[in-house]
Parts: structure tokens; sequence; C-alpha cells
């Protein structure tokens, strides 16, 4: 159990001495050695390089080896897929990979990334052996404890010889194809993990994480653990009603958030103001482009001092800093990091967020509340669902040791 925490502190912290992996275990020096020596052995541990010196010689600083484990990360998008295998040190041992994988709501996509998967394992040429497990980040309504997705990739009822109905859920499907440890995490909470571990998040407490995406996702930290809510579903910003009789959200309700303040709200403000005639390079694009137009696109515009795209970009986040405001009035964090493609507007969006914030929220609060970009930008997904594999099998080992 010692030599598994151990391996799980060189995870997240990084190469320590001996003295320092002594006093966060509270064991003897002999018996920090002797385990550090025995993973050593095994082939998980070795020297690297030395630590500072407070007297004396310098100590030896000791961190996991490279390629002694693997992580197939996943980063599930509605109508593309990245992928990518991880060493224990966060290499990434094959490229990058992107697929055309469209998920609905049943589970006719389960086959193609399988099959996408498989392809990529074999082409890494890594020990399948030292493949610890899968983590797939995903959009929608994602439960990890039960392991299944409400909104995508809904598991179905099957029959079962002594059971009239059973449901098997996502996870244990992709498990028995993978023959191997399947972990599934909401994508912004992936994102929260990443950020908590290795971006700007680091040693803090209370942070929440938005994702400004197609939709608006919240991950949040308190008393430095990520939490889910009873079911997994803690974090639906998007669809907090903000607006007296607004537009329909596609969840059902009216004025929404996600109607006003997401990429899918820009998109429609700015096919809106095209065929309205605003002033815009936008006009430029054909209405083929027009009906197809993404978050990108006005970014791209607003960057070229487009001004009916800064315009808009300015409402989004006039918006979005109303429901930050909130937030921050309910969690009273610390730091609170936006990512997702809205945050690549940087300063377009960032300046009316705290406007908006400024103008919306009690100062005692406010102030108190750093807001800052993502500096993870595109990879906090793909490196959530690594650390959402090495966490998961870390417990799960401590608790098999017990």
């Amino acid at each position: 159990m010692q030599k598994i925490k151990i391996i799980k502190h060189l995870y997240v912290k990084g190469a320590k001495t001996n003295t320092e992996l002594c006093n966060r275990f509270s064991i003897s020096s002999p018996t920090s050695m002797g385990l550090l020596n025995e993973l050593i052995a095994e082939g998980l541990v070795e020297k690297q390089g030395q630590g500072k010196s407070v007297g004396g010689r310098k100590p030896d600083l000791y961190g996991l080896k490279d390629n002694s484990l693997f992580v197939l990360s996943i980063e599930m998008e509605r109508f593309k897929t990245r992928m990518a295998i991880f060493d224990n040190n966060n290499n990434i041992v094959s490229g990058t990979c992107t697929y055309p994988i469209k998920i609905s709501k049943d589970l006719s996509a389960v086959e193609q990334l399988y099959e996408y998967a498989s392809s990529l394992i074999l082409a890494s040429g890594i020990d399948t052996d030292k493949l610890v497990g899968i983590g797939i980040s995903m959009p929608g309504l994602v439960t990890p404890k039960e392991g299944n997705n409400y909104s995508y990739l809904v598991s179905q009822y099957i029959p079962d010889l002594l059971v009239q109905h059973t449901t098997v859920s996502l996870q244990q499907i992709l498990e028995k194809k993978f023959n191997k440890h399947v972990y599934l995490q909401n994508d912004v909470k992936s994102a929260a993990l990443a950020e908590f571990r290795f971006g700007l998040a680091q040693n803090k407490k209370d942070v929440l994480v938005i994702s400004m995406d197609w939709g608006i996702g919240l991950g949040v930290i308190m008393d430095g653990k990520l939490r889910n809510g009873s079911s997994g579903f803690a974090g639906e910003l998007g669809h907090i009603p903000l607006v007296e009789n607004g537009a329909l959200c596609h969840c059902g309700k009216r004025g929404c958030l996600e109607t006003v303040a997401s990429g899918l709200a820009l998109a429609q403000m700015a096919k809106e103001g095209i065929k309205a005639g605003k002033a815009s390079i936008l006009n430029r694009l054909s209405d083929q482009e027009i009906d197809q137009i993404e978050p990108q696109i006005i970014i791209d515009a607003a960057n070229k001092g487009d001004q009916y795209a800064i315009s808009i970009l300015s409402e989004i986040g006039i918006h979005l800093g109303k429901g930050i405001a909130i937030l921050i009035q309910l969690f009273n964090p610390e730091l609170i990091i936006l990512g997702g493609k809205i945050a690549e507007a940087k300063q377009f969006i960032t300046t009316p967020i705290q406007q908006s914030v400024n103008t919306y929220c009690m100062t005692q609060l406010r102030e108190s509340t750093t807001i800052a970009l993502s500096k993870l930008g595109k990879d906090a997904g793909i490196l959530g669902s690594v650390a959402t594999v090495m966490e998961n099998i870390f417990e799960t080992q401590i608790e098999l040791a017990r």
C-alpha cells in the first residue's frame, strides 16, 4: 500500500527526495529507502538528478521512470474525437489523432470508437500489459460511478437468462470490448481535474473551471477535491434559466444561460446579423458557410478588427459575466479558470466578463477572486482523462492492498 501511495505521489507531484517522502507518509528513512529500492528493481522508479541541499551533499531525487505505465486518453466531442496514448509522466507516446466520430443518443459510435482506438494502440507499439486503463471524457450527463452517459451513447436494457431485464452500463460495454479498465467523465470535469493536477489550479483548494464551448459547463473544485454531486451531474451552469421568457433551450427549458452565452448563441447571433445586413467581413461567407458557422470564424474576424464580431462576443461576455457573478457569490472561489473554444477570443471575451462581474457581484467577493484564461488550452480535456484513469487505478490498488 505504501508503494502505491509513493507512486501516486510521484505521479501527482513529480520527483521527490527520500526525506520528502518520509515527511509526506510519516515513515522512517530506512523504510522509505527500502520501498524506493523495490520500486527501482520493479522498473517503476529511477533516480532523476539531485534536490536542493540544506547543508551537506545534495539529496537524490526519485521519480517515475518513463514508459512504466500507459493510459489511452480519449476526448469525445459531438462531431469528432481526439485520442492519444500517454505514459505515467504525461509524455505522449503516440501522436494525438483526431477521428470523425459523431456521437448520438444510441450506441452506434461504440464500434467505430473501438476500431480507431485499437488501431492507435497497435500502431504505438507499446506493451499492452502496461496499458493500465482507458479514460474517456465526453459531453452530456455523465455518471462516473455508474459508468453511464444519459445524453449520448446511452446504454439500453438487454435480455438476461437469470433476470428479466438488466442494464449493462456503457463502461461495462467498453471494458468488455477493450479488456481493460475504462473510466468515463464529463468533459468539463475532466478539464477541471487537469487544471487541478497540471494547470493553474495546482495547490489551490477552491477553484471553478468554466468551459465556454458550444455549451457552457462548470467544474467545481472545493476544499481541494473535484466535486461531482450525488449523481455526477454537478455543474450544469449552462442550463440555469437567467432570461425571462427567453429562447427555447435544447434541454427543454426557456431562457437558459446557454441560449445567450454559448458557442451556439454566438453562431446564431452571427447568422442573424449577417442576414440582417450588418457590416462585417463575415458577409463574405457563402450561404452554406453561414449556416455552418463556428465560433472560431467569429473569433478570427474579431482578431482582424471586425467590429460586429467584437460586439457579439462582448454581448456573450456580458451574459457570461452575470452567470459568473452568481457563481462567485455562491462558492467564493479564489480562482476561476476560463477554457474552451470561446476562451480563444482572449480580451474580447474576458473584458466584458470582468465588466459584468464588477456590475453584478458584491465587491468583497469579487475582489478575492481571480479570473484567468486556461494555460492548458485545448489539451485540458485529454490530460484530464489521463488523470482520471491514474487516480482511479491508484485508489483501487490502495483499497485492494488494505
